[in-house]
């Protein structure tokens, strides 16, 4: 039931729900039995516009459980399909309930879910419940990623059911309420493609078009307008991910958003050793998803999406299929270009010269044989703390040092602009593994969320470069090249 009296600062509208229902079923979440909250993003809720008091008060609590609807909304579960490591399947939100769109002071539309809220028609035999561990691992992850300037969705809150979910052994259950651009995937076009008619795809893209890429709407293509700047959106998304050493983990088409976001946070890690073959999810046994894997699966993913546009694009066709392989073909350009801005940018160097991909390559190759750390080798080459690198006292990196600071004088900038711009461009703490395990153990078993409140008060600030980060940029003493991350289903 809905109190409409204290549920102050929620703004709902609910454009996705006027879609054509086969996009969606009407869910409301199952009830919990006596939730709690345990962490609430301040930062967030107020960009939100959301009135504090009333997100902590009992009738706040009840909203982030599913207890309670807040004014205005329609819950819905979203349909989409995907490929999965390859597989393509029917799929669906079978855990997640999305309440609407809330509307921000600023007027930004932002999909507001339930992430562990119970059963859905597209739950696959699963209970829909989500434990503590992995919706506070999502917390922390998409908060880190948020404040190193990554694409992501957010976490507004986290609830304890007060309950037990059964996995292999009884967890405490929980709900993670998630805020995104939107909720749209490359496996909702895949849904559409597959199971709608034409009619209900145009209705999805016109949809996406007018909630994300509205600028295109007049153009003379507008569909392959689109495709276009999905495709560059990810390309830049991606580019990201491998310019901070973080691994997704389960790239299916279903965790692709076409908004450009970073989303579905199952096994996912930051790197420590850079290895392009380094691979963290329990599932991913091939390696499919493996950080050197990530632009080249981008561009699969992109090359399905592309796919299901092609009645849209032209009416024609082998026209429709020319055009759309011309425009996933520029996903590498774009990729290369942003991946090699940046990398110049975490080097310190502003003008271009031919020989700097090399350069970068040549310092990655030595990275890798020597094991250096990928997020603190950047950090000492900021500090200029050569010393302090994995691969120091080596003549390849002696070589390689002499031919970088020759390339850095060859430009116009001086030595601190340089200096500045690596700290933007590298940042000095990530979540390392360890450290989030910390965390999560504190959380989970002790009931002690001060572990993860120090840390998500640190990754806040990734490229401060302050004395507080000096112990979070520490190394586990004991690598474990064996490290896993599990989906949390």
């Amino acid at each position: 039931m809905t109190d409409r009296n204290t549920l102050t600062g929620w703004n709902f509208d609910n454009s996705y729900a006027r879609l054509p229902e086969k996009f969606y079923t009407h869910q409301k979440p199952t009830q919990s039995k006596s939730p709690e909250l345990v962490v609430l993003n301040y930062p967030l809720a107020r960009s939100l516009g959301l009135d504090l008091t009333m997100l902590r008060s009992k009738s706040g609590i009840e909203i982030f459980s599913g207890n309670l609807l807040p004014e205005g909304s329609t819950p819905i579960a979203q349909a989409y399909a995907g490929h999965q490591f390859g597989y393509f399947t029917m799929l669906g939100d079978g855990r997640a309930v999305l309440l609407g769109e809330h509307i921000t002071p600023r007027s930004e539309r932002t999909d507001i879910q339930l992430k562990g809220s119970g059963e859905t028609p597209y739950s696959r035999n699963g209970d829909g419940r989500a434990a503590l561990g992995p919706m506070l691992r999502e917390y922390i992850m998409s908060e880190a990623m948020h404040a190193l300037g990554i694409e992501t969705t957010r976490s507004l809150a986290v609830v304890t059911t007060g309950e037990k979910v059964y996995r292999d052994s009884p967890l405490e259950g929980a709900i993670l309420t998630r805020v995104a651009l939107s909720h749209i995937r490359v496996g909702t076009f895949q849904y559409a493609a597959n199971w709608g008619t034409v009619d209900d795809l145009r209705a999805l893209a016109d949809y996406s078009i007018k909630r994300h890429y509205s600028f295109v709407e007049n153009d003379d293509n507008k569909y392959l307008s689109f495709l276009k700047e999905v495709i560059k959106r990810q390309a830049m998304l991606i580019s990201k991910w491998q310019l901070t050493g973080f691994i997704h983990g389960v790239m299916n088409t279903d965790n692709m958003a076409i908004s450009g976001e970073t989303i579905d946070y199952g096994p996912c890690a930051f790197m420590d050793d850079y290895d392009p073959e380094t691979v963290f999810s329990s599932i991913d046994r091939n390696g499919r998803y493996a950080y050197g894997n990530q632009p080249r699966i981008a561009e699969w993913n992109l090359s399905r999406f592309a796919e299901t546009l092609l009645p849209l694009i032209h009416e024609n066709k082998e026209q429709s299929v020319i055009m759309a392989t011309d425009a996933v073909k520029e996903f590498s350009n774009i990729f290369n270009s942003s991946w090699l801005t940046g990398m110049r940018a975490k080097l310190g160097i502003f003008n271009e010269e031919k020989e700097d991909e090399t350069l970068i390559n040549e310092l990655l190759d030595i990275m890798y044989r020597y094991h250096g750390d990928f997020t603190n080798t950047f950090r000492l080459l900021t500090l200029e703390r050569y010393e302090k690198t994995a691969m120091s006292g080596t003549k390849d990196f002696s070589t390689w040092l002499e031919r970088y600071k020759s390339r850095l004088s060859r430009q116009k900038e001086i030595t601190d602009e340089s200096n500045d711009l690596m700290k933007n461009s590298n940042p000095s703490v990530i979540p390392r593994n360890h450290r989030v395990e910390e965390a999560l153990n504190a959380a989970v078993n002790n009931g002690d969320y001060s572990v993860m409140e120090r840390l998500i008060n640190v990754l806040s600030k990734p490229y401060a470069y302050t004395d507080d980060q000096l112990e979070y940029t520490e190394l586990p003493k004991e690598k474990n090249k064996c490290y896993k991350t599990y989906c949390g289903t």
